[in-house]
């Protein structure tokens, strides 16, 4: 029996997704591929967009195909109409094979067994498959090393129910800015290059050969080939800031897609020298007004937020946390500033003339844009607007 995540819409809290801030991004990023198709990752859960408003969004912007890392989430998006290409991330357990083929999911293949147990199910269904080969060139995380790749081939070459419609590889520091970061990339650049000319010279001729990232389409011209794989650039965010010069070559410039908001349920009067929220880990040092915020960390708010000074916006101006972070709940301190309970929060995005980024996020927690993105939680509503 399958469950879907209960959403809040019964609570004054939720994610607005902007269908043409994502459509925006596919048709800057397409601008800068020129003929390179464009392939819209949207695996965990559109990076915390909702995968169906933010497939939608992509394809209606321009892009090509999408990606996913889970079956699961390929058979969603084919149950929400999706009819473009899905390719699997990932080489996948044997038993989900034909699940992902009687949906219309591309493979991946990443090793000499899974071609065989692709070859298998394959053979059983019938028909005409697409798999797409994956290159180790120096991640380690999934792929083929180079010197096995004929043998894999070989196996995919030879049923007559598998279409290699492509092969690829994955940067691990593309977004580094270091000397030996891109050092490291132009040598997966050519150990891929290698594998595909040693193809080429067996007369081995894929349709689809990709490497690049978001980093990689913006950082290396050279990786673009004839797809490029774009993931948190799609919802608006670079994966470094030196990424940002292809783009400000062309005076353009990426929209973030996902604003969360909130309204406020409570306030009330607090003395100096209260600790508000568990652990009372901070006296406030005056009398002040506490606002409370329907939004914990069972909602992807990270609880180390509160310790990194992070702030939130009511009425259009910063406002810092009164306490620990808890599972449902935040703490404001609008200090003697007039706030009442309906009062708009926005707690990711902007609000007038100031904004909370996802990178702001980051920065407060001591990690990466991406996970903050995939972060917030399943019961909180997405809502597309625009």
């Amino acid at each position: 029996m399958t469950t879907m995540p209960v959403e809040g819409v019964r609570r004054p809290a939720w994610a607005e997704i902007s269908s043409s801030a994502i459509a925006h991004n596919v048709r800057v990023i397409k601008s800068l591929l020129g003929g390179t198709l464009f392939c819209a990752v949207v695996k965990a859960n559109g990076y915390g967009h909702g995968a169906q408003l933010a497939a939608k969004a992509a394809l209606d912007g321009g892009a090509d195909s999408l990606a996913v890392a889970i079956v699961d989430e390929g058979i969603e998006l084919r149950g929400s109409g999706v009819s473009a290409p899905i390719l699997l991330l990932a080489e996948i357990p044997p038993d989900t094979i034909a699940d992902a083929l009687s949906h219309s999911l591309t493979l991946t293949i990443g090793s000499l067994e899974g071609a065989r147990a692709a070859v298998a199910s394959a053979e059983r269904l019938g028909g005409l498959h697409r798999v797409h080969l994956k290159i180790d060139t120096g991640m380690h995380r999934m792929g083929v090393a180079p010197e096995l790749v004929d043998e894999v081939v070989d196996v995919l070459l030879a049923a007559s129910n598998i279409d290699l419609e492509g092969v690829y590889t994955h940067f691990s520091v593309a977004d580094g800015s270091s000397s030996t970061d891109r050092e490291f990339t132009r040598s997966q650049i050519a150990r891929f290059d290698a594998v595909v000319r040693s193809l080429e010279a067996r007369d081995v001729r894929v349709r689809l050969v990709h490497a690049a990232n978001s980093a990689g389409a913006l950082g290396y011209p050279s990786a673009r080939l004839s797809m490029a794989r774009i993931g948190l650039a799609l919802y608006g965010y670079l994966p470094e800031q030196w990424l940002a010069s292809p783009l400000q070559e062309h005076a353009m410039t990426l929209r973030s897609a996902l604003t969360l908001r909130a309204r406020v349920v409570a306030v009330r009067r607090v003395e100096a020298g209260e600790r508000p929220s568990y652990g009372r880990r901070r006296a406030l040092e005056r009398p002040a007004t506490i606002a409370t915020v329907p939004f914990g960390y069972a909602d992807g708010y990270p609880r180390r937020l509160f310790g990194a000074g992070a702030e939130v916006l009511i009425n259009q101006r910063r406002y810092p946390l009164a306490g620990s972070v808890t599972m449902d709940q935040l703490l404001v301190d609008v200090g003697d500033d007039e706030v009442h309970p309906g009062d708009e929060v926005v707690l990711l995005g902007r609000q007038g003339e100031q904004e909370i980024t996802a990178d702001d996020w980051a920065r407060w927690a001591e990690t990466i844009t991406w996970e903050i993105l995939c972060g917030i939680g399943a019961r909180v509503p997405r809502v597309l607007v625009d």
